[in-house]
């Protein structure tokens, strides 16, 4: 096996359902969760896959696959939270009752307010409402890079500003991102003290969803801390799943948050709103972000309905993520126990994990779908090529989704992607 460091367009060939779009003919995007490409720990190398039925079947349609997903019951991944127009109706409804106003270009009460709390949860002076998290990443690596005038930003392989955003940092910032570490576990300090190039910021995500939501120990997130502090290197982290990391640091948000110099979260993921995040840091360096919104194209003249929409959910989902992770826990025993499957991290870090499989793709999306329409259990979204040939892998969160379900009946249908279809 070679070096486990990937350039994007590796990446890209291995995880060929990343978007959710190969499932059907002639559309050349991915399936909501592609493969892990770093598979080191396959178990059982006599595992058999699900084999065809009926081989030359036509591909369900985009609407045959959406109405077979709504007419489950219970969901193992997550479930997009909008589709129909009826969540923009809770909306208005709930701002409404509120009796809130709208803001102009992110000028409002309710906007400034809903930042104040976000900067106050995470222990920062300050907050931005963003858009997108690309946007929020980019102008907190851009500003550093300015005030350092250094352009190098040290990241882990799987960084998402190395595989998802089309190297926007190098044509819109030029930045070049140096990677640090294996792709097999989550970036230390010792990574930061070795890299050979001098570093003006790192971006460390937090926790690693493509090593299925992995996390340092607290002792080597200070020490990762410590290491960027003592060298001067400025340390951002991607917390687009921050929320969920809460439960295994058992610390609050503030505590696990110190010691960066800037946070990105998300509210569409886990939260479950419609769009949108927040850049939190120092009063300086949150006025110079509203700037650089405003030169990324992102001050709306209204940010008040995308605020809303994670405002109105954000108390209660994070309420919810500790039992999540219990629940994660619980649900991957379960499906460890057949040795034909491997679970990556185990034990479970946070309600995220993957599941490894041998077989082909195609033959368990054809497996996925029998299971849906005969127990309503939507057990997975896709299933993408590993490094390994002959390994898929596919990727779990447990939410509200999977609902009212027993971890047994979730692990029972979910361990039938192994049946002879």
């Amino acid at each position: 096996m070679k070096d486990s460091r990937f350039s994007r367009a590796e990446f890209l060939a291995l995880t060929s359902l990343l978007a959710g779009s190969t499932l059907f003919p002639g559309r050349g995007d991915a399936a909501p969760d592609g493969g892990t490409p770093s598979l080191r720990t396959t178990k059982s190398p006599g595992l058999a896959g699900v084999p065809a039925a009926n081989a030359n079947a036509a591909a369900p349609s985009a609407a045959e696959y959406e109405q077979l997903r709504k007419g489950c019951t219970a969901s193992l991944p997550v479930a997009s939270t909008s589709d129909d127009g009826a969540e923009y109706v809770r909306i208005g409804e709930w701002m409404q009752r509120q009796k809130l106003s709208s803001d102009f270009y992110g000028n409002g009460d309710f906007v400034q307010a809903f930042e104040k709390k976000l900067a106050d949860l995470l222990g920062f002076e300050d907050a931005c409402f963003m858009p997108t998290g690309t946007m929020a990443q980019l102008i907190a690596l851009r500003i550093y890079a300015d005030q350092g005038n250094l352009r190098t930003v040290g990241v882990h392989p799987s960084s998402h500003h190395v595989l998802h955003e089309d190297d926007a940092y190098s044509v819109l910032h030029q930045l070049r991102a140096v990677n640090l570490g294996p792709w097999t576990r989550p970036l230390l300090a010792e990574d930061v003290a070795q890299a050979r190039d001098a570093l003006g910021s790192v971006s460390v995500e937090l926790p690693v969803r493509w090593l299925g939501g992995q996390l340092q120990t607290w002792e080597q997130l200070q020490e990762l801390k410590r290491t960027c502090r003592d060298k001067k290197v400025k340390l951002h982290m991607d917390g687009a799943r921050l929320w969920e990391s809460q439960p295994f640091y058992g610390r609050s948000y503030a505590d696990i948050c110190k010691g960066f110099d800037s946070v990105y979260v998300s509210f569409y993921k886990m939260v479950g709103g419609i769009g949108g995040a927040m850049l939190v840091g120092r009063r300086d360096f949150i006025q110079e972000a509203r700037v650089w919104r405003h030169r990324h194209g992102g001050n709306l003249f209204h940010l008040a309905p995308l605020v809303a929409s994670a405002a109105m959910r954000f108390d209660a989902a994070l309420a919810a993520i500790p039992g999540y992770v219990k629940r994660a826990k619980a649900l991957t025993a379960l499906i460890a126990a057949d040795p034909r499957v491997t679970v990556l991290p185990q034990p479970v870090q946070t309600n995220m994990f993957h599941v490894f499989l041998r077989g082909s793709p195609q033959a368990y999306v054809r497996q996925r779908d029998r299971i849906a329409r005969e127990d309503r259990v939507w057990v997975a979204g896709g299933f993408g090529q590993t490094r390994v040939p002959g390994v898929v892998s596919t990727e779990l969160q447990v939410s509200e989704g999977l609902g009212p379900i027993s971890d047994a009946d979730a692990a029972r249908a979910f361990l039938r992607l192994l049946e002879a279809a």
